[in-house]
Order: C-alpha cells, then structure tokens, then sequence
C-alpha cells in the first residue's frame, strides 16, 4: 500500500508547517517593542549625529534620559525631570528640547576635553 506512506508524509508535513506558523505568530506577539509602547518606557525623540550614532531622549517615569547610542554601546548623557509641559504621546517634544540637547553635548565635550 503505497498510498499509505505517502499519507503519512503528507500528515507529518503538515503537522511541521503548523508548528512553524505556530511558533512564528508566537514570536510576533512577544515583540520588544511591544512591552515600551505601553506604560512606563517611551521614546520621545532622537537624532542621528554620526553614521551609526544617535541621540535618544528617553521618557521613564517621571524622568527624562538623554542617551548616546552607537553600534557597540549606550551612554547616559545627561538626566532631566520631565518637563511639567512635556508633550504627550504622539505629539513634537517641546522647543526646550534641542536647547537641553546641545547643553548635554557640550557639557559631554568639555569632560572629555
């Protein structure tokens, strides 16, 4: 009965396709974004200042951090409170912004300098 093996083949097939969707829509649901976009962690804004260099003003909690992130570290830059104004989720950050960014590099400059 050859029909009979091929039945099998067929099952075990499908059987392994299953799992793989399975598992795939599993991986999609536990994405790590998915836990930030939620509650205490946001990104309030960012800007590139090299070709694989950024800075990342990060909102947690009631505090702001200001981050430098390149291809094999992230350094703390500078902590603020978050402004009593800040912008809510969805909306520009506040002018005040670019001023604290271009103090915190400074300050980063004059430290290794």
């Amino acid at each position: 009965m050859p029909t009979t093996g091929f039945l099998q083949v067929l099952v075990a097939l499908g059987l392994v396709l299953a799992a793989i969707a399975a598992f795939a829509w599993f991986l999609r649901r536990l994405t790590p974004g998915a836990l930030t976009t939620r509650g205490w962690l946001r990104v309030v804004g960012g800007a590139m200042v090299g070709p694989k260099e950024r800075v990342v003003l990060i909102e947690v909690g009631d505090t702001w951090l200001l981050l430098g992130v390149a291809a094999s570290n992230v350094s703390l830059l500078h902590t603020l409170p978050k402004p009593p104004s800040a912008a809510k989720e969805g909306e520009a950050p506040s002018p005040g912004f670019s001023n604290a960014l271009l103090e915190a590099l400074a300050s980063r400059r004059r430290k290794k300098g």
